[in-house]
């Protein structure tokens, strides 16, 4: 690694806001040096305790993750904060808002707050979310919360980034508890009951725990459900004792590391893909993929057959670029 890349990561590792920053807009930006500093960051961290906060839109997940946060600030932990927004699929912008809803905490110096867009990656996150945590762990922080963009049935990758995943419901949905089932519903390890103060909390919280009841977890954990009003911050220190009392179950059960292993597993997959789908479009010839568009649109050939094709001219161009002259 160059000095400056060394001098970079010491930065990082000294808690310096302004090298934090740049290196988060580097990895975001798929830039080069982004990448290698990465490299550098990545030993020092997997000691942070990741928090994924998710819910629907409206049910006040930036306002909880901010009292969240100053709890685990008045116990002397350095806190980091990565909230996802959704980005416009027709002008491709970002409000970036949620930032703006935690001003308590702008300017305390033992939390970072880092807004995200999520570019047009699906499943509720940005794709360079992965990679931010790598950096706000190797900062120091050793509690990083992740507030997800408002989520449907199947935006669940929080619960790949995530060592607990928390859920946020509201007052007043009813039957759409069974809505839900069919996918967020599903990677919860706590249930919160939040604007607890609206009529309907009891009935939420009835049917959530009858939901609950219905099967039990392979990992031998009973998921809690628990009320909350955010913007008085009623019920959060009970929150806070809760991911508490989750953090010793799975590191008792050692539900952690496996979660941490299928987190590595997914992450190196991944990283596979990328690579090996850029790396295959990076060696085709120009204008060969239009010129397929071309072939599909006017159905002269299936799509099927043209990836195949594609594929294989892809390895026949690696494998004389891997022989070597005598």
């Amino acid at each position: 690694m160059s000095d400056s890349l060394q001098t970079w990561a010491e930065r990082i590792f000294a808690g310096d806001r302004r090298a934090i920053a740049r290196a988060i807009s580097a990895v975001e930006s798929g830039e080069a040096a982004g990448n290698s500093l990465l490299k550098s960051l990545f030993p020092k961290s997997g000691s942070a305790y990741v928090i994924g906060v998710t819910g629907s839109p409206g049910a006040g997940k930036s306002t909880l993750v901010e009292k969240l946060a100053g709890e685990y600030r008045r116990r002397g932990l350095r806190v980091g904060i990565i909230a996802v927004d959704p980005t416009s699929p027709f002008s491709g912008g970002a409000i970036l808002g949620d930032r703006i809803r935690m001003q308590a905490l702008s300017t305390d110096g033992g939390t970072y707050i880092r807004s995200m867009a999520t570019r047009g990656h699906l499943g509720g996150l940005a794709s360079a979310t992965h990679d931010v945590v790598t950096i706000l762990d190797a900062a120091g922080c050793q509690v990083v919360l992740i507030e997800t963009v408002g989520v449907g049935q199947d935006e669940v990758d929080i619960a790949r980034h995530a060592d607990v995943t928390v859920l946020l419901l509201v007052p007043g949905m009813g039957d759409d508890v069974q809505t839900f089932k069919a996918g967020v519903m599903e990677i919860a390890d706590l249930y919160v009951i939040n604007k607890a103060d609206r009529p309907g909390a009891d009935r939420a919280e009835q049917e959530v725990t009858a939901m609950l009841s219905l099967a039990a977890r392979r990992d031998g954990w009973q998921p809690l459900v628990l009320k909350t009003v955010a913007t008085t911050g009623e019920g959060v220190v009970s929150l806070r004792d809760a991911l508490e009392q989750f953090r010793v179950f799975g590191e008792q059960q050692a539900l952690r590391r496996e979660r941490q292993r299928a987190q590595c597993r997914a992450w190196l997959l991944e990283l596979l893909r990328q690579t090996l789908f850029e790396n295959a479009v990076g060696a085709l010839p120009g204008g060969m993929i239009e010129a397929r568009v071309e072939d599909v649109l006017a159905h002269r050939r299936d799509p099927y057959s043209v990836v195949e094709e594609m594929v294989e001219d892809f390895r026949q161009a690696r494998g004389k670029g891997s022989k070597r002259t005598p």
